[in-house]
């Protein structure tokens, strides 16, 4: 089913029979495919855009590079930096607004501008009875009872199907730098990051791979902003790590490149295994890391995101232990769940949700037990 527009998506769940398998555009894949698809991209097209008021309204169907490329020619950008999960997911498809946001899609600059739970301002969605309804707005406000908007945005199509999305842009920099520490070990790096996030220099992204471009270990901190202020904080945080071994790459595009790598762990892309996404307190990733005994591994976050390389199969939560933090599968196969377990009180409150929100149950159940 392709529904056209959220009347006809809101027939189409209201009269189904069976479990529905919830797709945008097709390119991250929804756990288990089970139940009959329901596809967003039969409802397309921006349908409101102010840039004086740094927002987009959106139905989810339309390819996220179309909103990207509104946002481009009045020189905005969505800050919190999406994915495109094609290359490390081998998947074909055009990645769509909606999936990001049912995903909470979030890349590098998540460490300084915020996930994309926190630029959400508006929802339209249809529930597992066929309901649609709406919340929030076009601009930040206070709300009481159910903060649907933040609820949503991460719920992967389990609680209702997003038709439409309101949200928050900023403005695009004029140009970025890339400080570069290089030859450092994982807990000297994740140091290392942290320094320079508590420093004054605004660093808007902070990851460490430990096979660089040369094979050599390789500490990224990325600088945006006006091109005088880009030179002296880029300085500065040479200055910082004196003593050190630091490079400064000043050329946009290629900046732009380096963190796009990043961003979409095109590392891993093609290579065998299984990739793990690991979220984890900064100063435990090093000694999180070294559990894994993985095949490769790189950090993102300033050490709070590892991403992870494990031989087939593998299931990265026995090899971690208890620690602050959850593990998902993102690609590959194997007895433990994709999604971490959540623990018995939140699992009860997910539940309860999820039985208001799909009392027939029918709304992705393959995530569930994928």
């Amino acid at each position: 089913m392709k529904p056209e527009s959220e009347a006809d998506m809101a027939e189409a769940i209201k009269g189904a029979r069976g479990p529905l398998q919830v797709r945008g555009g097709g390119t991250r894949g929804t756990g288990a495919p089970l139940g009959e698809p329901v596809e967003t991209g039969g409802m397309t097209g921006i349908t409101l855009y102010e840039p004086g008021a740094l927002t987009v309204v959106v139905r989810t169907g339309t390819p996220l590079a179309e909103v990207e490329d509104a946002l481009a020619a009045e020189n905005q950008r969505l800050a919190f930096e999406p994915m495109d999960h094609r290359p490390l997911l081998g998947t074909n498809g055009t990645p769509t607004i909606g999936g990001v946001v049912a995903a909470n899609v979030s890349g590098p600059r998540r460490v300084q501008a915020g996930a994309c739970r926190d630029f959400m301002l508006g929802v339209r969605f249809v529930d597992g009875s066929g309901q649609i309804v709406k919340n929030g707005g076009r601009v930040m406000k206070n709300v009481t009872g159910y903060d649907l908007v933040k609820l949503m945005t991460g719920s992967r199509g389990t609680l209702g199907v997003l038709t439409e999305v309101s949200l928050k842009v900023l403005p695009r920099p004029e140009t970025q730098a890339c400080v570069m520490l290089e030859g450092l070990d994982d807990a000297q790096a994740v140091a290392a990051m942290a320094r320079a996030l508590g420093s004054p220099f605004e660093v808007t992204g902070a990851a460490h791979l430990p096979s660089g471009d040369d094979g050599e270990p390789v500490t990224m901190l990325r600088i945006e902003g006006f091109e005088k202020s880009v030179a002296y904080r880029a300085d500065k945080l040479r200055a910082l790590f004196d003593g050190h071994a630091v490079r400064i790459e000043d050329d946009a595009g290629a900046v732009a490149n380096r963190w796009a790598s990043v961003r979409d762990v095109t590392a891993f892309a093609g290579r065998d295994g299984d990739v793990w996404r690991i979220s984890c307190k900064p100063s435990d990733g090093p000694a999180l890391a070294a559990r894994l005994e993985a095949g490769a591994h790189h950090f993102d976050w300033g050490g709070g995101l590892i991403w992870a390389l494990l031989p087939s199969g593998t299931d990265a939560r026995a090899r971690l232990g208890a620690f602050r933090g959850h593990a998902t599968r993102v690609r590959g196969m194997g007895d433990a769940p994709a999604i971490q377990p959540e623990p018995a009180p939140l699992a009860a409150l997910s539940d309860g949700l999820r039985a208001r929100f799909d009392p027939r149950g029918i709304l992705n159940p393959g995530l569930m037990t994928a």
